[in-house]
This record gives C-alpha cells, structure tokens and sequence, in this order.
C-alpha cells in the first residue's frame, strides 16, 4: 500500500515538473514577440524636418529596444546634407533597419537611393523603381547636372555604402554617374535589394526567424505578431518639414524679397518690411544656409527686436505682432538638445508664448490708448478752439504773428489790408492753423470785454 502511495505522489511530481516546463516555454516565445517593431513613413522629398524626426523616432526605437526599424519610402529625392545624415543615422543605429519602397508605383529616387541602399534589409514592392541619383545644381539659367568633382564624390560615398552592406558597388556607382533606373525585379536580380514585398505585412512574413549581422551583432528577427509602434512628425517636425521643402524654401524666400523691396518702396507701410524680414529668415534656413539652431536664436533675436521697437515707436502694433510671430516661430524651430531634458523644453516654449501673450495684451492696452486720445481730440472741437482776439507782434502785410492767450498764432488780414504791430485784432475765422484777424473796432471791443 505505501508502495502505491509513492508510486502516486511520483508520478503527480513527474507530471508537475512536465507542466510547468511546457507552460514554460510559451512565456519565453511571447516575451521574445513582444519586442516591437519602429515604421515611419517617408511619402515626398527628403528635407532636413524628415532628418529631424528620423533622429527622434530612432532615439526612441533604441529606448523601447526596438528589434527592427522599418522606413516605408516615396520620394522623388531631397536636400544632401539631410540625405547624408540619414544615411549615417541607420548605418549607425544600434538595431537592424529595413527600407521598403512601396505601395507598387512608389520610387526611390535620387535620395532615395541613397536611403535604400544604407539600409540593413533593401526592400521594394513590385512595380516600383530606384535610381537617378545624379546630383544637380540650380543656376540662374534652371537647374542642371553637378560638376564632374562633385558627380565623382557622390559616386565613390554611394559605392562605400554599397560596399559597406554587400551590395553591387558598379551598380550603385552608376546610380550617380549615369542617372541608372531600374526596376525592382532588376534590383533584386543585380542584389541592389535583399526581397521584394508588396507591403509592410508581407516584408514583416519574409524576415521572420531571419538573423542580421551588424556592427559584430547578431539580431534575431521575431516580426509575425510583434507590436508596430508609429508616431507623427509633431508641430516643429511638420514645420521643419514644410520649411525645407525646395520649391516651398524657394518660394518663402521670393516673397520675402518682395516684401522687403515694396515696403522700402512704399515707406510708412511697415508691414511688407516686417514680413518679408521674417519670411527671408525662414527662406534662408529652408533651403539650407541656416541650422536649425541658427534660424531658431535669430529669430528669437529678431522677435524680441521687434517687441521692443513697436513700445518706442508708433508701430500701431504692426512690428509687435510681426516681433510675436518671430518668437513663436524661433520657439518651435529651436531644436531639443541631446542633453536637456524635455521637460525644460516644454516650459521653455510654454514662456515664450506666454511672454508674447503678455507684452502682446500690453501693446493692444497702449494702442486702444492712443486711439481713444486721438478720437477725443478730433471729436472735442475743430482741431483747436479759437482764441477771440489778439495783439500783432509784427506787421500782417497782409500776414504776420499775433500774441493770444499767451501764444503766438500766425495771421492774415482778413481784407488784406496792412495791420501795424501792436495793434489788438479780433479773430473772425481760421483757415488750417492760420487766422483771419481784423482791427478791433470800439463797439467790439466792448462787447468782447463784456464777454
């Protein structure tokens, strides 16, 4: 009997000890799958907001331990300094990084070739194409191929890169020298690209349980089920984004010229002058002459230069609002530095805004003053109230000075005849600031004494 007994309290143990190491595998595969997976997207050019927020999504992709980061791309090209720095940012990113080209009809161009091929896994979806990453140059007769110097850079950094990931640096080079277009079947056929995948779903099937190399890491790919993070550009990104778009950058700065040459044209207008100051800055920094940091402390400066003429001169609020537009606008342009904390940056911009709120409330204040004074002044008589009489200090022939009330008036003799100085006259009427004056006569002397 007690045989049986252990021989139960045995066999309830093996069973125990068999569950727990069953139940215990799926927790490990679930933890495993729970890694998420970054996506951003990149429809349009490649401008320095995209490279800003590309830095930001990455930053935060490492923080969550991201095991993949994927750019679903179409674009038609873009800036080269934002260009380059993306291409370090994912060549460097301390995660495996997946471009794909897609829907079908998307393309890689110019830029986006550059992108695609820095890429740890190059993807594109059938039917679209990469290619023509010639450089070109603009010039006052349009736009056009770079020089050979610069044509021969750019070729040689895309063959490293293409170096760099096992791809065909030939082919790369002539991406740039040649303006070379092809299509994704080509692409994968010449190894430009690792898969081809219609969408992001399918790309996510296909490097399921693959295994990348990079850096002297090995990442395992467990991307069937796992959580997609994904986030907008915020309100600085969108309009770092807008700014440096080319033909936008272009245009901001036309306009602000324009502004600036019909408000010297037209003097007293103020309004041209400030707009146009401020749409130069953001012209500037848009088609990448100023950083980021540059544009955001310049117009901080010019914002607050603003402010404080429009409460010395009589702007009429004009420069005061131009000055409040400046601030806001260097405000959210002012990049978050790597070291500060985010939220001394959010109290930062929460000043600012309340600081033009404030001076901007004061302004309205002061000029509802001045209005008032001035309506006042208007309404209260004709301009000024007639004194009703006077002594020439000089000879009105027929015009001269009088003294009244203490002050001197300049006269005319209202029949043009001569008044001698020192002769008491009596205002009969005005024209401007001007007086028509006659001699006083008796009997109006008397009854203005009696008056």
């Amino acid at each position: 009997m007690r045989n049986y007994k252990l021989s139960v309290l045995t066999i309830l143990a093996i069973l125990f000890m068999i569950s727990v190491t069953v139940l215990a595998a799926p927790v490990s595969s679930v933890s495993a799958a729970q890694k998420p997976i970054y996506v951003v997207e990149l429809d349009g050019a490649v401008t320095a907001g995209l490279n800003n927020y590309l830095q930001r999504q990455v930053e935060l992709a490492h923080a969550e331990e991201a095991q993949l980061f994927v750019m679903v791309m179409n674009t038609p090209g873009g800036l080269v300094d934002a260009t380059l720095q993306i291409n370090k940012l994912f060549l460097n990113a301390k995660m495996p990084v997946a471009v794909l080209v897609a829907p079908s009809g998307a393309i890689a161009g110019s830029a986006g070739a550059f992108i695609l091929i820095s890429a740890d896994l190059a993807v594109m979806a059938p039917g679209t194409t990469v290619g023509a990453a010639q450089p070109i140059a603009f010039s006052p007769e349009g736009a056009e191929s770079a020089d050979e110097k610069t044509i021969n850079f750019y070729a040689g950094h895309l063959r490293s890169i293409a170096r760099e990931k096992g791809r065909p640096e030939s082919v790369a080079e002539r991406f740039v020298t040649e303006n070379l277009t092809i299509d994704s079947r080509e692409a994968l056929e010449l190894g430009v690209i690792d898969y081809i995948a219609a969408d992001l779903q399918e790309l996510l099937e296909i490097v399921d349980g693959l295994e990348i190399e990079k850096q002297g890491q090995t990442y395992s790919l467990d991307t069937v089920g796992a959580p997609i993070l994904q986030e907008d550009m915020n309100l600085r990104e969108r309009l770092q984004n807008w700014l440096s778009d080319p033909q936008i950058a272009f245009l901001v700065l036309i306009i602000g010229f324009l502004g600036i040459y019909f408000g010297l044209n037209a003097p007293g207008t103020i309004v041209p002058e400030v707009g146009g100051l401020i749409l130069v800055i953001l012209g500037i920094y848009g088609i990448g002459l100023f950083d980021t940091n540059t544009t955001g402390i310049v117009l901080l400066l010019v914002g607050l230069g603003l402010i404080i003429a429009e409460l010395f001169t009589a702007g009429f609020g004009i420069l005061g609002i131009g000055g409040a537009i400046s601030m806001v606008a260097g405000s959210i342009l002012l990049p978050m530095e790597p070291f500060m904390a985010r939220e001394w940056y959010a109290t930062f911009v929460i000043t600012v805004v309340g600081t033009v709120i404030g001076l901007l409330i004061i302004m309205i204040f002061i000029i509802q003053r001045i209005v008032d004074s001035r309506r006042r002044f208007k309404d209260g008589s004709a301009y000024f109230n007639l004194p009703p009489k006077g002594t020439a200090v000089s000879d009105l022939k027929p015009e001269g000075m009088i003294k009244a009330r203490g002050e001197l008036w300049k006269a005319k003799s209202v029949d043009d005849n001569e008044i001698e100085s020192g002769t008491e006259v009596e205002v009969v009427g005005s024209e401007s600031m001007i007086l028509w004056v006659r001699p006083l006569k008796a009997d109006s002397k008397t009854v203005l004494e009696k008056e």
